[in-house]
């Protein structure tokens, strides 16, 4: 499978590169791409936020076609208009995905830095919108990376990979994932 990550509104470069070296075993070929839109056509000014399906649309229509799967990174806050806020977006069955950090930062909540923390949710997270390019939903099982977040600290509860129901679901799908995939 092949893996395009695409920093958008993104400067956290020791993530990025640690991000890239641990989804490696996942993935034949990763490649950074950065596309050339304008996120402000996603702003909200009203809510200060950046619509996620907005930058979805335009990253498909100017991306070229590619077999890669495509994971927008990003520091903006993202919404969707029936949520205060999310911390990603995917395609079901489709190549691209939309992940903010911006809220998975320790920083956003409290005033301490805790790289290790933002690394383990940002996994989290690029997991899980993957997964719905896979064509999972969400998971019941707390213990899977599937399983929905709505608050960052669900994100800090559930699992780090795909629980037995869900590596099921991809095998039936011919998803070639691994299955004991640690990190």
């Amino acid at each position: 499978m092949k893996f395009n990550i695409a920093p958008l509104g993104f400067s956290n470069d020791p993530l990025l590169r640690k991000l890239i070296l641990t989804l490696s075993p996942l993935f034949q070929d990763i490649k950074v791409f950065y596309p050339l839109i304008d996120v402000e056509m996603a702003y909200s000014l009203e809510r200060r936020q950046y619509n996620s399906t907005k930058i979805l649309e335009q990253v498909i229509r100017n991306e070229p076609s590619s077999d890669a799967y495509m994971m927008i990174l990003t520091e903006l806050d993202l919404f969707v208009p029936v949520l205060t806020h999310i911390f990603g977006e995917a395609q079901l069955k489709g190549n691209h995905s939309i992940v903010s950090i911006c809220r998975l930062y320790e920083e956003f909540y409290t005033s301490e830095s805790n790289p290790e923390l933002l690394f383990e949710r940002a996994m989290k997270e690029i997991l899980h919108e993957l997964g719905h390019n896979f064509g999972l939903i969400h998971c019941i099982d707390w213990d899977c990376v599937m399983h929905v977040s709505n608050a960052v600290e669900e994100i800090d509860i559930k699992g780090r990979y795909y629980c037995s129901f869900c590596l099921n679901e991809l095998k039936e799908n011919s998803i070639p994932i691994k299955e004991f995939f640690k990190w």
